[in-house]
């Protein structure tokens, strides 16, 4: 967890702490705070000691249960303005997968040039609908999530629309280790590679790829996209970072080019993805 992530949710905690001994009937002790909640009492310490995630839903009954309801847009305020560039996959995926990918979509469409990473997969935006529902299922499971896999695949599939507008480029770098990623039968991602080989050459996308052989400067660390040099998304496995200050699209813009440096393109990239294609079992 990120320590700026960290230090904000330990802020919001002293808040909270703030208003329970400031109660207006007078200071309230965790043990009767968390009675008045009918919460677990290591809730209110955890809370208030920044070791968990308050939701909005816990904020507002913290605010009325300690007399002072009229606090509870500034806690809000103060929870969004963490979770704006740290967002829960328990929090994003609550509803299924549909709404995160409508949110990408928002972002993507208003941008004009991309600059893609992926080290474990085929970049969303160069996926087939086959392979997506592939992945969509794998970490809906994963995260024991909504299944709402066809209506998330459709939106995926409605932004690559974004790759045939004029004026637009997906300048994009895959680790070959995410071509021989069998995430989903081998058949399908032999379609994928077949889609990817016929991606090379296209106007709008730049498609680089760095040989498993190749000499690194950088580890091939997570992956991550950065829209227009205006803002950062990557991914862990407990949430998805949007980054939108200077200095941080600034340092992966640099992480992005040092990387670039190990990529082959053109029919070199289309060799690499057909060696790869070549060694499939797809009676698998």
């Amino acid at each position: 967890m990120s320590t700026d992530y960290q230090q904000a949710r330990e802020a919001l905690g002293m808040r909270l702490r703030e208003l329970r001994l400031s109660a207006p009937g007078g200071r309230l002790t965790g043990t009767v705070l968390a009675e008045r909640l009918s919460w677990p009492h290591s809730k209110v310490y955890k809370l208030e000691g920044g070791r968990q995630t308050a939701t909005s839903d816990d904020l507002r009954a913290w605010a009325e249960a300690v007399g002072q309801p009229d606090t509870f847009e500034e806690l809000a305020a103060r929870l969004q303005g963490f979770e704006s560039h740290i967002r829960s996959w328990r929090r994003q995926l609550a509803a299924g997968h549909r709404p995160v990918q409508d949110s990408w979509n928002i972002e993507v469409d208003r941008s004009r040039a991309i600059y893609a990473w992926e080290e474990a997969v085929v970049p969303g935006m160069l996926q087939t609908a086959d392979y997506a529902r592939a992945i969509f299922l794998r970490y809906a499971d994963l995260q024991g999530t909504v299944r709402d896999t066809d209506a998330a695949v459709r939106a995926r599939m409605q932004r690559q629309e974004w790759l045939y507008r004029p004026g637009r480029r997906f300048n994009a770098l895959i680790w070959e280790a995410a071509l021989h990623a069998l995430v989903c039968p081998p058949a399908m991602l032999a379609a994928q590679l077949d889609r990817l080989m016929g991606i090379v050459g296209l106007d709008t996308v730049e498609l680089g790829v760095i040989p498993l052989g190749a000499s690194l400067k950088i580890p091939t660390a997570n992956g991550f996209w950065v829209l227009d040099q205006r803002l950062v998304i990557a991914e862990d496995w407990h949430a998805e970072i949007w980054l939108d200050d200077a200095e941080s699209v600034d340092s992966y813009l640099k992480v992005w080019r040092t990387l670039r440096e190990s990529a082959v393109y053109g029919a070199d990239a289309q060799n690499v993805i057909h060696r790869v294609r070549r060694g499939l079992n797809v009676r698998a």
